[in-house]
């Protein structure tokens, strides 16, 4: 059952296109990544589907309402939580999430029963009295979340809410999005973290406010044209400028590692020759299985 419907959707601010024709649906209960890099539209397409911004062209409807129409409908049924932390900092934990139930209309015991879940879920019942803005990074994050769940949204519009914060975080942090998700709940989040994107039921990829590509993410890396090989040197400018004089080949920083991209017809003992040439132990050339970072390089590349 579709809950999110965008279609053919454009937004343009004076001669800057943020978002191009874009269309995706979101079906009830699952998860859908939105990737691209910083200027992508993720942001500008999220406010759209949220009604915080006007859009120039195209339809967005939720439960199949239409936002530019009828987004007394869809409020309730809706949960945003943008890229920057947007809470009260001198407020407490418990203090914003009474001030955002009360814009809900839910008020004395109706807070007091919602409250209890969110804690519990969070993990930020012992932390209730503690001032926003004391809070560690991923508590920040739960936080917010908290904030927007406090009407029990059908939807969640999750825009890069792991950025900046610890491992462990991002994992609790995922547990919980998951928890919402076998509870009914269509989350569309956008993250710059490909292990996220695993997580996704499908992923889609975006660049200068276009669709790139849509599907599963462990489908979207069978696109990937040519091969792959994890080089384990320094990734310096330097290593990087002396494959790349080898010819038909690209280069990539993967952590402390490159990733040597070359055409399909290429002969993997050559390539290993070519690379000893200037330096690069065979042992230390490895040929791997494209990820859905390598695909989404090639896609904008292309």
């Amino acid at each position: 059952m579709t809950i999110v419907a965008v279609e053919n959707l454009c937004k343009s601010y004076k001669s800057l296109t943020a978002v191009d024709d874009f269309s995706f649906a979101a079906d009830k209960g699952e998860i859908v990544a939105i990737v691209g890099p910083d200027g992508a539209g993720k942001t500008s397409l999220f406010r759209t589907i949220c009604g915080l911004i006007q859009f120039d062209a195209g339809d967005v409807t939720i439960s199949g309402y239409d936002v530019s129409t009828r987004f007394d409908r869809i409020k309730p049924l809706l949960g945003y939580m943008p890229q920057t932390f947007s809470l009260y900092p001198d407020l407490s934990v418990e203090e914003n999430l009474r001030f955002y139930a009360g814009l809900f209309g839910l008020t004395g015991s109706q807070f007091d029963h919602k409250k209890g879940p969110l804690y519990e879920f969070s993990g930020l019942g012992p932390f209730y009295d503690r001032r926003a803005g004391d809070l560690s990074g991923g508590m920040k994050q739960k936080l917010a979340l908290s904030c927007a769940l406090i009407h029990d949204p059908k939807v969640l519009i999750l825009d890069e809410p792991t950025t900046g914060v610890d491992p462990l975080s991002r994992r609790q942090f995922w547990q919980i999005l998951k928890q919402l998700q076998k509870q009914g709940a269509t989350l569309i989040v956008s993250t710059p973290y490909m292990d996220e994107v695993a997580l996704a039921d499908r992923a889609i990829f975006m660049h200068q406010g276009k669709k790139l590509a849509e599907g599963p993410p462990d489908r979207l890396t069978e696109r990937y044209r040519g091969k792959v090989y994890r080089v384990k040197v320094e990734p310096s400018t330097e290593r990087v400028g002396q494959i790349m004089d080898i010819g038909n080949v690209d280069v990539r920083r993967f952590g402390a590692a490159l990733h040597v991209y070359t055409s399909a017809s290429t002969v993997d003992d050559r390539l290993i020759g070519q690379l000893a040439e200037i330096g690069i132990e065979p042992d230390r050339i490895e040929p791997i299985k494209a990820g859905l970072e390598d695909v989404f390089i090639q896609l904008m590349g292309n």
